[in-house]
């Protein structure tokens, strides 16, 4: 019947019933559409093309009853970015520490003090990821109490439990144990050839008292880069480390995905971690149980039959997790993932805190987002950055690094006010 009524409806009538049609339309429509349609047509709002900006910023979650009541501070990266952020479990700024320099983060010493890694850079090697230069120390109001300075230094630097600071350090690695080197994207090297790491320890009026460098302890065949689609312009790539409580120190080698431990008095390497446990990991973190937490960034996946028996199903997806290791073994204790592993993805940077409640501080570092998950992995706090700076021609969030401290350390902060 259809069909019929079709062919017998002349193209005039059509025509009638389609004008009629859109002017009914015209005349019901929103007001917002209805101007669409005029002559005389407002521009429309910007939409702003910042997508996390468009998601949300602040806080986002927040169960009081489980989460660690505290303060969370954090850095900004970006080479505007000088102010730390400290701000409550409501997401309200309370304190703001105003650097002298842009900077990688910073984080409260165990006497209140603030430790900053700032950026100056180094001229005579340009482009070198995440640059330092300086290691300082500050009081509450932003005193600084001492600094010390290497051009070389990136990433990271702490203060160590004798008093002095411990900086990871770039430098430019022999021409012929740099050929050996294996893996990565041939070409791909710096004007100046491939960096490798070193250790430097300083005392805090700048005295240079240890130095281990990695192309005196690691094999250029054995700690390959594992990945061929990666650089070549950095052989290791420390962006991270961690001091024990016997002094033993331990680095987290991004470009080669390894985890290394070395003996502080003899410089030796007690133990390794890498393929296919860890991924472009950051942040290795000693907990008081002897074990490891370590954010395993994720970037390439590989199946791990011998600690993780379900991997082979997600290997396929880059995606990040938070584990708990075991060491030397490597056997995992404890990890935070999503059901869909794709959902929780920080390429680089990034950071865990295992907080006194047995909680996890979480920074997804690439997207800005703060989250405590209980060791159930239950999420209780979700905070994202709201501060933009722009970063390799975007505008961007990222967060090395995020710590939260209870009240008393807080206390213990305000009470070096000068």
């Amino acid at each position: 019947m259809s069909d019929l009524w079709t062919t017998s409806l002349s193209r005039r009538a059509f025509g009638r019933l389609a004008a009629g049609a859109a002017a009914m339309a015209t005349a019901l429509a929103p007001p917002a559409r209805r101007a669409l349609a005029g002559s005389q047509q407002q521009p429309a709002a910007p939409v702003d093309q910042v997508r996390i900006r468009r998601s949300g910023v602040g806080l986002r979650a927040y169960d009081p009853s489980a989460a660690f009541d505290g303060f969370t501070l954090f850095k900004p990266l970006g080479p505007a970015s000088r102010t730390v952020y400290l701000v409550d479990m409501q997401g309200t700024v309370v304190h703001t520490w105003d650097m002298p320099y842009p900077g990688a983060y910073g984080f409260l010493t165990e006497r209140g003090t603030l430790f900053y890694n700032g950026t100056i850079p180094n001229p005579a090697y340009p482009g070198r990821v995440l640059q330092a230069g300086v290691a300082l120390e500050a009081d509450w109001d932003g005193n600084i109490l001492w600094e010390v300075r290497n051009p070389d230094h990136h990433h990271d630097g702490i203060r160590l439990r004798n008093g002095n600071v411990l900086l990871d350090c770039y430098d430019v690695l022999p021409a012929d144990l740099a050929a050996r080197v294996q893996g990565g994207v041939s070409g791909t090297e710096r004007p100046w050839g491939m960096d490798g790491d070193y250790l430097q320890e300083v005392t805090t009026d700048g005295q240079v008292v240890w130095e281990w460098r990695v192309w005196e302890h690691l094999d250029p065949v054995e700690d390959a880069i594992p990945w061929p689609m990666d650089s070549r312009a950095v052989w290791t790539q420390c962006n991270g480390i961690a001091e024990w409580p016997n002094g033993d120190i331990t680095m987290s080698f991004r470009n080669i995905s390894k985890v290394v431990t070395l003996s502080r008095p003899t410089g030796e390497i007690l133990w390794k971690l890498g393929l296919p446990l860890i991924s472009g990991q950051h942040t290795p973190s000693a907990l008081a149980n002897g074990n490891l937490l370590i954010f395993d960034n994720g970037p390439h996946r590989l199946p791990d039959p011998e600690h993780d028996p379900e991997s082979s199903a997600s290997a396929s997806f880059p995606h990040s997790r938070v584990l708990e290791v075991a060491v030397p073994s490597g056997e995992i204790a404890w990890r935070y993932q999503e059901a869909r592993v794709s959902d929780f993805f920080s390429p680089r940077i990034s950071s865990a805190q295992r907080l006194p409640n047995g909680n996890t501080l979480i920074d997804e570092g690439w997207f800005g987002r703060f989250f405590e998950v209980t060791a159930d992995g239950d999420l209780v706090w979700e905070y994202v950055n709201p501060y933009f700076d722009r970063l390799a021609g975007a505008e961007v969030n990222q967060v090395f690094r995020a710590y939260r401290y209870g009240a008393q350390e807080i206390d213990r902060a305000r009470a070096t006010a000068s």
